[in-house]
């Protein structure tokens, strides 16, 4: 670990290999939690390469408690996280509205690392248990559209490092990692990432693997459509530049969809956007994102559809409804 830490501070970039077996011993407890600390600040100080990525992401595929559920062709909508905005939990609210439109959906999530409140908490505020059982997970998405993986219960590597993560509170490479290891593979991604760099390292990893994708970016650094002004959206086609007044939408000021200070704040947000009571910045933000993430799937339809779709979902309840149903069968 001495060797590594010095070939990092010496500005040097790590194999794949050497990535993979760092990721290893870190996981098995070799390392102390002051070295994975300082590894943590390296990388929050200097990029990390695609190379050192794939190395990290080998390890903890190899970790991993795999989930075949890959007959429902579903889609994950996840941010990267780390973008210091502490908005409500958008990309899970946008799930239930994929969800509602008949979207099958696999979510991977976790709990707040960097934010007040990650999608795990959200779950657990609505009284789910989460689980590793097949059957439940195929039931849930039979009857609600959505399944939810609980990150520490299939991915360990980041049950350990999650107190080291916890107490530095900013944003570190298990962040870039995260959206890579969802246990079932899903057909379909979107994901959000808080700066332009992350938008192309993706880019380059998921073109490699031929996964049917999505990256959106937020230019006044949000990892999610907050239409706050100009994002970008990457795919398999390319990227194009939106403007919110260009998709029909009015423009947000930040702090309109600030989440809050507490998990309840937080929670309380995701439960009236769902239940139509929410503000209209708040269910617009929602609606363009699960717009964004229909279009993965529906490649052919004009993003005015897809957005007609999402709002009637929400708007409908049907969201609502999907949301009621995965309660009921996660409880």
């Amino acid at each position: 670990m001495k060797h590594i830490l010095v070939k990092l501070l010496d500005y040097q970039y790590l194999s794949r290999d050497e990535s993979r077996e760092l990721l290893i011993a870190i996981v098995r407890g070799e390392v102390p939690d002051t070295q994975v600390a300082a590894l943590i600040t390296i990388f929050l100080m200097r990029s990390i390469s695609v190379e050192e990525v794939l190395g990290f992401r080998e390890a903890l595929v190899e970790m991993r408690v795999p989930v075949d559920l890959k007959e429902y062709k579903a889609i994950d909508i996840v941010g990267t996280g780390g973008d210091g905005k502490n908005t409500f939990n958008i990309s899970t609210s946008a799930c239930f509205v994929v969800a509602g439109a008949g979207y099958p959906v696999v979510k991977h999530g976790n709990y707040g690392a960097t934010s007040v409140s990650g999608s795990s908490n959200a779950m657990e505020q609505q009284g789910v248990k989460f689980t590793t059982d097949i059957h439940v997970l195929r039931k849930s998405i039979e009857a609600a559209n959505i399944a939810y993986l609980h990150a520490p219960f299939f991915s360990p590597a980041l049950k350990a490092v999650a107190p080291v993560r916890k107490s530095l509170g900013v944003r570190n490479f298990f962040n870039v990692l995260g959206p890579l290891i969802n246990p079932s593979d899903p057909e379909y991604q979107l994901l959000g990432v808080y700066d332009l760099s992350m938008s192309r390292l993706y880019s380059y990893i998921y073109q490699a693997s031929r996964k049917k994708f999505g990256i959106v970016h937020s230019l006044d650094g949000y990892d999610e459509i907050s239409l706050t002004g100009q994002f970008k959206v990457v795919t398999n086609k390319g990227e194009q530049l939106f403007m919110p007044e260009e998709l029909g939408f009015n423009r947000v000021r930040q702090e309109e969809i600030f989440g809050g200070n507490t998990i309840e704040d937080v929670v309380s947000v995701f439960n009236r956007v769902l239940n139509c009571t929410a503000t209209q910045p708040q269910m617009d933000v929602v609606i363009a994102n699960a717009a964004f993430a229909i279009q993965i799937i529906e490649n052919k339809k004009p993003i005015a559809e897809c957005i007609e779709i999402a709002k009637n979902s929400l708007y409908g309840k049907k969201a609502l409804n999907a949301l009621k149903k995965f309660v009921e069968i996660n409880r």
